[in-house]
């Protein structure tokens, strides 16, 4: 007679065990290789992606140990409750492949191992191919241009710049630095086709009085 458990929400052989934890290991593996070569921006974190794999098999742990037993299920959630996450989630991405990893676990965990492949493999290859064409991008590119300007500045003649240098811009704070030495004056801009950001720093640095002027653009910065 085989090696068996046997609890109240029913019966699982070291085979299920064994196959539920490889299985949730292999896919939420393959789950953060996808991250990893989707991912575009720096916030890229190894720590982030091994969790994941983590994540995929306390799932399947977790549901194995819950079975069917809705008291143990409450039990478990009481117990859950004291731990705390201080880590903020960087890109909204992030917190999909995180319930991507958890219902993959869960489906290992409960034994439909089947549903947990198919479901992994359909939708890693959906974010391969939105990575691969591109999907939903928006060909709108906006720029953060920030201007120092003396106090009491009046802001019309860096308006006339940006008049002249974008298609369209917005007032998005005003404060004072440096003990109210200087104010920084903050917009977000859409540059005309064909215009340079550089241009755009000479002239507002003629306006300034050689104050610093910066333009983020994407990942970039430029200032003078």
């Amino acid at each position: 007679m085989p090696f068996e458990f046997q609890d109240l929400s029913g019966t699982f052989s070291v085979g299920d065990i064994a196959l539920a934890l490889s299985l949730s290991f292999l896919l939420s593996a393959m789950i953060g290789w996808v991250y990893r070569f989707t991912h575009r921006n720096v916030s890229y974190s190894q720590s982030y992606v091994q969790t994941l794999v983590i994540l995929g098999m306390l799932i399947s742990l977790i549901m194995l140990v819950v079975g069917s037993n809705i008291a143990r299920a409450f039990a478990l959630v009481g117990a859950l409750s004291v731990v705390r996450f201080r880590n903020a989630i960087k890109e909204t991405r992030d917190v999909g492949f995180i319930f991507l990893v958890m219902g993959v676990g869960m489906a290992c965990g409960t034994r439909f191992y089947l549903l947990a492949v198919v479901a992994a493999v359909t939708i890693s290859l959906i974010i391969v191919l939105m990575y691969r064409f591109n999907w939903f991008a928006s060909n709108v590119q906006r720029q953060v241009v920030k201007v120092q300007v003396p106090p009491g500045s009046h802001t019309t003649h860096i308006q006339d710049v940006l008049i002249r240098f974008t298609s369209e811009f917005e007032l998005v704070s005003m404060e004072t630095i440096r003990g109210g030495a200087l104010t920084e004056i903050m917009y977000t801009v859409r540059l005309k086709k064909g215009t340079e950001p550089a241009e755009l720093i000479n002239a507002l640095a003629e306006r300034t009085g050689g104050q610093r002027v910066t333009v983020l653009t994407g990942y970039d910065q430029t200032d003078l």
